[in-house]
């Protein structure tokens, strides 16, 4: 239905006048889900990410090469004590509102990621202190402990600017979000598309060619690849990896694919309601033992979902090589749920209903069902699926992390007591020391230590079972120039033009 829809728009559109110059101004991006919130600090989905990109700039971005870049925020220095960052900001900036950019509009927005109830941003930001501001480009962010992690947060979600007047209507910023980005807002049709246009007031708008840019969510795969292919899509984001082979050979296409900072994982529900059988950690290592991962890989990955055994990447200097991946032993995890008590097991996973989350769910139901664990599917919109598991309403949920420059966006947030994504309410106290720690350190020769003694307490309670490493596939037609992959797996649009 998406593609006959698509199609009958694009057939409308050659019938006007205005066609072929909408043709070469408009970039059509199909996603793999739906938006869940384009409020930066309520947001938790890499689709949001993606789209909020180019609405809302940061105070700092990264490039190619992981290393942090000026966004917002020209410069940036540190105190002897690392307590205090001191953020020199870009003059002439406007919000898409045409309220000026400065420090009193980055205290306001951090100081509401800090202390809204529903921020998501809360355990990325619980260093800091007080927010100073010095004058209209200098603001200072002052730390109650030194925190490594800090500029690779503000390089996110948690840095991204909205217009501060915006901020004194809550339901507003979800409706209709006012950021200072390349593009601004038009429009976001639930399930069915956002709508962004060329915002002309910013400080790089040569550098956007594009003049609107529409995200259209198609969680099957297939569909999303018939319309890129039929060019009712310009380019689509995570390919399914068993289309890669055929879209490799197709001349009329261009794949672009990278590993990513992140992961593909299953968290376990073990809060004091929670289903008794997974608060049990015998349990949920035969989970882990029934799982062959290499077989995901290959049955459903196509060779780039790569074997994944802790939250840090493989390409990071954090990683840590002596935990290694769990081997599929059945008669080990048989005897595992024996000795918790437990013959069988029935659980429900819930997972964002697309084409490959179905085949991983499918395939994991048959692996489990080998060590007497009956899994129960239940598939959902995946931001109906990561609002049920903010409640609590899972047993199991089945989703990806795209992953961050810094480990502690990898950890802390997901396992700490407090942390505001920790959806499965694991809490350990030496983790959190651990984590803690780890943030106060300035040097990865410090930090190492404490990450890897994290992980090992990780690896051996099981709160996530690591899966694998997120792939970035995607798919262009040969209109689309200058799109360059990031392992972050965002949608820059710096630079990127169309032609023909």
């Amino acid at each position: 239905m998406r593609n006959v829809l698509l199609d009958l728009v694009v057939a409308a559109a050659l019938s006007t006048g205005t066609a072929s110059a909408m043709a070469q101004t408009t970039l059509r991006i199909g996603l793999q889900e739906d938006i869940g919130s384009l409020d930066p600090a309520r947001s938790s989905q890499v689709v949001d990410r993606m789209v909020l990109r180019s609405l809302c700039s940061s105070l700092v971005d990264i490039g190619t090469d992981l290393k942090f870049v000026p966004m917002l925020a020209t410069a940036w220095n540190v105190s002897s004590d690392n307590k205090t960052w001191t953020f020199k900001l870009r003059k002439g900036v406007k919000f898409h509102d045409d309220e000026p950019f400065n420090a009193a509009a980055v205290k306001a927005n951090l100081d509401r990621a800090r202390s809204m109830p529903a921020s998501n941003r809360k355990s990325e930001l619980s260093s800091i202190d007080h927010i100073d501001v010095v004058d209209d480009t200098t603001v200072n962010i002052v730390l109650k402990t030194p925190d490594s992690a800090l500029l690779a947060t503000l390089s996110d979600r948690a840095g991204m600017m909205l217009a501060p007047k915006s901020l004194k209507d809550d339901a507003a910023v979800q409706s209709h979000p006012v950021c200072s980005g390349p593009y601004k807002f038009v429009q976001r049709v639930q399930n069915d598309r956002v709508v962004l246009e060329k915002f002309a007031g910013f400080w790089e708008a040569d550098k956007y060619p594009i003049q609107k840019v529409v995200y259209l969510p198609i969680p099957d795969t297939t569909v999303r690849l018939a319309n890129v292919r039929s060019g009712s899509l310009d380019m689509l984001e995570r390919l399914s990896p068993s289309d890669v082979k055929s879209v490799k050979r197709d001349t009329n296409l261009t794949f672009i694919s990278m590993d990513g900072l992140g992961y593909y994982g299953l968290t376990f529900n073990v809060a004091a309601n929670a289903n008794k059988a997974l608060r049990d950690k015998r349990v949920r290592q035969a989970f882990d033992l029934s799982i062959d991962r290499e077989a995901i890989n290959q049955v459903i990955g196509g060779g780039i979902f790569t074997p994944a055994n802790q939250a840090l990447p493989r390409s990071g200097q954090y990683y840590d090589t002596s935990i290694k991946t769990t081997k599929r032993d059945v008669a080990k995890a048989k005897a595992l749920l024996k000795s918790a008590g437990f013959e069988k097991v029935d659980v429900t996973l819930s997972f964002g209903n697309n084409t490959v989350s179905n085949q991983m769910a499918q395939m994991l139901q048959a692996m489990l069902a080998d060590s007497g664990i009956t899994l129960k599917l239940r598939p959902m919109d995946y931001a109906a699926a990561l609002d049920a598991a903010h409640r609590g309403d899972f047993d199991v949920l089945y989703n990806g992390w795209s992953g961050r420059v810094d480990p502690d966006g990898n950890l802390h947030q997901f396992v700490s007591c407090k942390g505001n994504l920790n959806y499965g309410q694991y809490c350990n106290a030496e983790v959190d020391r651990l984590l803690g720690e780890a943030r106060v350190k300035s040097t990865v020769a410090e930090r190492k230590p404490l990450y890897d003694a994290a992980n090992k307490i990780l690896s051996e309670d099981d709160p996530i079972l690591y899966l694998y490493v997120q792939p970035w596939p995607y798919v262009l037609t040969k209109k689309v120039q200058g799109f360059v992959a990031y392992p972050d797996g965002l949608i820059r649009l710096r630079g990127v033009s169309l032609k023909g």
